[in-house]
């Protein structure tokens, strides 16, 4: 058997449809599972041993309609008996079409029968503490074999190696393990997934003047003047605390560093789900324009938490979800001052 799984879009999105293949190797031993991403993700499912093939669908097959038919026409050739399409948009669509797959399972929309021949509605309501996303993924699985109960939690998979040199890493760069350790999301992936800066500064003082932590920086080469900002926006003894130089040069140097911190607090996003993979503690920092029940997976209040605008001000939503809100976000965030944030920071870092 030879099952294709697809989710092209961003990394958590790929960690989160990796559940689909876990689960697919427990319910078909002797598949053969391939899982069809974007190149810039791959860092995530690298090493697990649950996905014999990982299928790049590469930049030029959106650019080009001639490579985009000869990558279809080679989806033609591999003969999947099963497809799971959990990115459901006119890429894959057209994937699932070439691939004459015998079982096309897919999320149901006004056309989907033209495309799928098994499909699942949106959770109507949430039946664990892992969030929307992670169930309407895992119900993809459940279209196959409803009656075996199956794992909900994404896994990164990382190598006693990597593990290894992070330690050294850390040492290298004179690291205190006698304090704790935070990798701190300081910046989100844009401006409308970014907690203002100001308020970042506060949140940063707070976390110091609380723990006496080490807070490493975490963002990417290209957001530096931003980071920089934020660190002259701080007090001069929470400076003493940041490495904001401390850049890794790739995602799974990141997790191998993530692996001994610990806690990640920050801007929601790729790096939260990452760290909660690799069972390090998190509190995040929702933007006020998304969906909160969709992405706090595994909350509890103590190992993982997580703060939402619409939490503490509920009436500036009305009865409008977050991700209706989007035009007003930056407005919004002019809302979500520190001093809401302080009381559900100083109780998480009382756990950690």
């Amino acid at each position: 058997m030879k099952i294709l799984v697809i989710q092209q879009k961003m990394i958590g999105d790929v960690l989160a449809s990796s559940i689909i293949c876990n689960n697919l190797r427990a319910i078909y031993p002797e598949a053969k599972i391939h899982y069809l991403v974007y190149p810039f993700t791959t860092a995530v499912i690298e090493n697990n041993p649950n996905i014999d093939r990982i299928i790049l669908f590469e930049d030029s097959y959106r650019k080009s309609s001639n490579e985009f038919f000869k990558f279809l026409k080679c989806i033609k050739k591999e003969k999947y008996d099963i497809l799971i399409d959990a990115y459901g948009k006119i890429e894959s669509h057209l994937v699932v079409s070439f691939s004459f797959a015998k079982i096309k399972i897919g999320f149901n929309k006004s056309y989907s029968d033209i495309i799928y021949n098994k499909t699942v509605e949106s959770v109507p309501k949430l039946l664990t503490n892992a969030g929307a996303a992670l169930e309407n993924r895992l119900n993809l699985v459940k279209a196959l074999r409803p009656e075996i109960p199956l794992d909900i939690k994404p896994k990164i998979f990382l190598t006693s190696e990597e593990i290894e040199e992070g330690k050294k890493v850390l040492e290298n760069n004179e690291i205190d393990f006698s304090k704790k350790i935070f990798m701190i999301g300081v910046l989100g992936s844009g401006p409308n997934k970014t907690y203002p800066a100001p308020y970042m500064a506060e949140i940063l003082d707070f976390i110091v003047e609380k723990s006496d932590a080490t807070l490493l920086f975490n963002y990417i080469p290209s957001q530096i003047n931003q980071a920089k900002e934020i660190f002259d926006l701080c007090k001069i003894e929470t400076q003493k605390h940041i490495k904001i130089d401390f850049i890794p040069g790739n995602i799974r140097e990141f997790l191998s560093i993530l692996y001994h911190c610990n806690a990640l607090i920050g801007n929601e996003g790729g790096a939260v789900n990452m760290a909660k993979a690799i069972d390090i503690p998190t509190f995040s920092i929702f933007s006020t324009w998304i969906n909160k029940e969709s992405w706090n997976s595994f909350e509890d209040g103590i190992t993982h938490a997580s703060v939402h605008l619409k939490d503490f001000l509920p009436k500036l939503y009305g009865k409008k979800s977050a991700k209706k809100m989007k035009k007003k976000r930056m407005k919004l965030y002019e809302k979500f001052v520190p001093e809401l944030i302080f009381p559900e920071l100083n109780d998480y870092l009382k756990q950690q």
